[in-house]
């Protein structure tokens, strides 16, 4: 029980909390239409300049488009609500657990210094490559920059996404990306579609456009989200919370751990026939 004191007590230390989070008065204020975009840039781009972000990252940040297609996919993602099996039928599922086996033999190398190092067997590696481009066949060829920059102002989820934008900016001051890298609608890279802060926290400094790179690079964001070696992957064991750390609609938690396990299962099914 809270005692009326208690009450008082735990109402000014909130509210004093919520003081220090505020954003200031002028922050960049985020929108829901392309109408405020530009002014938001001049004011987040003088938030970045005072973050030590680069005068040439700043003029490519200034140069970043309002990104339509971003924002209809944002709101799109209609797909997420479908049951499993409807899911997998749209996402080809029969068709990656069939590719990943084959590519589990001829990368068995990759996959065997991979698991070596970091517990994670080839089937949930990938199930996320086949999921996410199609074996790097679809990376997408939206400009990385303003996507992020697009989401980060958006008001839908903007302190997620000014993370992100924040992390871009590092990228590009750093070389490793630049103003004109393309990915994805939401800013995803690579061959596994890493998010600029990942690539940051788990990119093992490799180029994840090429596969080795960027399949090290997600068994590395596996290890760092609790991944035990040995453990199981479906819902309910061990290791299926790193997978949800992957993506967090429940349907693709899923279907990576199912698709996964078809294909880990593959060479001892083909071996029982």
């Amino acid at each position: 029980m809270i005692t009326g004191d208690r009450i008082k007590i735990c109402a000014i230390i909130s509210l004093a909390l919520h003081a220090g989070t505020v954003n200031p008065a002028n922050a960049a204020q985020c929108g829901t239409t392309a109408a405020g975009f530009e002014a938001w840039k001049q004011q987040f781009a003088g938030e970045a300049r005072a973050k030590g972000i680069s005068a040439p990252t700043i003029t490519a940040l200034m140069e970043a488009n309002y990104a339509t297609a971003t924002i209809a996919a944002d709101r799109g993602q209609k797909s997420f609500r479908l049951s499993l099996d409807q899911f997998l039928a749209k996402r080809g599922g029969s068709v990656i657990i069939a590719r990943g086996r084959a590519l589990k033999q001829s990368y068995a190398g990759l996959f065997t210094s991979i698991e070596q190092r970091f517990g994670v067997p080839p089937g949930p590696l990938l199930a996320i490559w086949g999921m996410e481009t199609a074996f790097g066949r679809q990376r997408g060829n939206q400009n990385t920059l303003s996507a992020v920059a697009t989401l980060a102002y958006d008001c839908r989820r903007s302190a997620y996404f000014t993370e992100q934008l924040y992390a871009a900016l590092s990228l590009i001051d750093r070389g490793i990306l630049s103003a004109d890298t393309r990915g994805s609608m939401h800013g995803e890279i690579g061959q596994t579609q890493f998010l600029p802060k990942s690539i940051l926290t788990y990119g093992n400094g490799g180029n994840l456009d090429n596969a080795a790179d960027a399949l090290t690079s997600t068994a590395n964001f596996l290890a760092a989200h609790g991944w035990r070696a040995g453990e199981g992957y479906q819902p309910g064991q061990a290791n299926f919370q790193a997978i949800q750390a992957w993506n967090a609609a429940p349907v693709y938690q899923r279907a990576i751990a199912l698709i996964g396990q078809q294909i880990d299962e593959g060479d001892a099914a083909s071996a029982r026939r």
